[in-house]
């Protein structure tokens, strides 16, 4: 395709981000109600149930880059990153449903295939789709602004399905396997429309004949090497560092979030129901921030500043609680204060996010002019990877906190002591207080600015001009 000059179509703009409600729809499941349902509900050991999860994880993290390399060279006459999209669609709704209606006593080799297969599966959806926006638009900012639709779709379908768990489907069923059953039929018939319905709505301007043609001839060695040539851009490896070190601070925050909702904040049911709401409204304002903060500070510039914000709200609530100077748990002062700092911490948090995202597609072009090869697909694939590996950290380290904490199993809120709910809520904030810091620290050294991105795509566009010129002077308008 060629590249979108100047604004994008906020229809095809919105259209891209669509297929991202899928990749929500799966994280929400995965991080939230998988271990309970296979644990709690079909009666499966819980040391099992982490294992299976924990090697499909790693499986996942291996099938990206692999995905991301074969649609670099995918060559049809729809583009390189449509058919994967079309094909994946409906094979992931039918994994989605086996996943939460298992046949029969469920086994962890049963587990661990569904588990691999779905995020097999999600990975053909989300990995081209990320790529196009590179192919979309070269300009910085509209880089940006395809992110921002990306974050709002994937973040609306989470916390759709988070909504709809809580208030209809486990609302009176949470330990019950019919309700996880319609949890997952809904779940499907949602992913595959939304990736279907963004493949079609992006057809008409994506679809053709890549310009140049894939290489051919190369083994499994040969990719390999490309692979690793891509990801060994000092731009590409800062990137990815920035990512784990802001997405491990977000899965301990995931992992620790019922936690902390339970045995330190206290929160009611309804505060529970309206919390979901409060983190979409964060991701909506992150999308007015990002822009704005992106054109003052640049892209590197915003994440260094955003980064700290969003760790100092999230952490000053439970330092305040500790020197007492907070409202009484579960008042209903103590749960609105929560959630404006909630809201602010999330949109910060998120603003960085989605700043480190667009960064991704800002490599491309560097890495380009690197290897003489576009690789959108490799590096979006390279950056879910390292996405992917913070996340099991940040469960890992989850684990950890809790038990230097000493929390006990099946204890009731009320029977927890102080001191234990006061070393849980200061080691969670000094790990992610640490982190916000390397963030912060890693990312002042990429070395793309709005400047040098300018600059590269005018050398790469005189460098194609020069090409045609010497291939075919009278097409170039050379000769009279």
């Amino acid at each position: 395709m060629i590249p979108v000059a100047g604004r994008v179509p906020t229809r095809l703009a919105m259209f891209n981000g669509l297929g991202s409600v899928a990749y929500g729809v799966k994280d929400n499941g995965f991080a939230t109600f998988l271990l309970l349902f296979y644990n709690q509900v079909l009666g499966m050991d819980a040391r099992l149930v982490s294992l299976a999860l924990l090697i499909a994880l790693v499986f996942d993290g291996l099938i990206d880059p692999i995905v991301g390399h074969i649609s670099d060279r995918t060559r049809t006459s729809i583009g390189r990153r449509l058919p994967f999209l079309y094909i994946a669609a409906i094979p992931l709704a039918l994994a989605w449903i086996f996943l939460w209606s298992p046949i029969g006593q469920p086994s962890f080799a049963m587990l661990l295939l569904s588990a691999i297969l779905v995020r097999a599966l999600v990975a053909m959806c989300e990995v081209p789709s990320a790529a196009l926006v590179a192919e979309i638009s070269r300009d910085y900012d509209e880089r940006t602004r395809l992110t921002r639709f990306r974050f709002v779709f994937a973040w609306g379908g989470g916390l759709l399905m988070l909504l709809l768990a809580y208030g209809v489907f486990l609302s009176d069923a949470m330990l019950t396997r019919e309700g996880y059953r319609n949890f997952g039929l809904f779940g499907a018939g949602l992913m595959a429309a939304a990736v279907l319905l963004s493949a079609i709505g992006q057809h008409r301007a994506v679809a053709g004949w890549p310009p140049e043609r894939s290489p051919s001839g190369k083994g499994a060695f040969a990719s390999l090497s490309e692979i690793r040539e891509s990801f060994s851009h000092p731009a590409c490896l800062i990137v990815m560092a920035g990512i784990a070190a802001a997405l491990t601070s977000q899965g301990i925050t995931f992992a620790l979030s019922n936690y902390l909702y339970l045995y330190v904040w206290k929160f009611s049911s309804i505060a529970l129901q309206l919390y979901p709401v409060i983190l979409f409204f964060s991701v909506i304002g992150a999308s007015a921030l990002v822009g704005p903060a992106q054109r003052r500070w640049g892209k590197a510039g915003t994440v260094m500043r955003v980064a700290p914000l969003g760790m100092v709200f999230w952490v000053g609530p439970l330092i305040l609680r500790w020197l007492g100077l907070w409202a009484q748990d579960g008042s209903t002062t103590a749960i609105s204060a929560m959630f404006v700092a909630t809201f602010l911490s999330n949109t910060f948090t998120v603003t960085g996010t989605m700043t480190l995202w667009s960064m991704v597609a800002d490599v491309v072009e560097a890495s380009e002019e690197q290897t003489g090869r576009r690789s959108e697909g490799t590096l979006s694939a390279g950056a879910f990877l390292a996405s992917k590996c913070a996340g099991g950290l940040g469960v890992f380290i989850t684990g950890l906190l809790l038990s230097y904490s000493g929390l006990e199993a099946n204890t009731a809120p009320d029977a927890v002591l102080p001191e234990v709910t006061y070393k849980l809520s200061l080691a969670y904030a000094a790990c992610i207080a640490v982190l916000a810091g390397i963030t912060a620290l890693v990312v002042r050294r990429f070395p793309i600015d709005r400047a040098t991105h300018e600059a590269r795509l005018a050398r790469l566009n005189q460098a194609t001009l020069d090409q045609v010129a010497k291939a075919d002077p009278d097409a170039a308008g050379l000769h009279p």
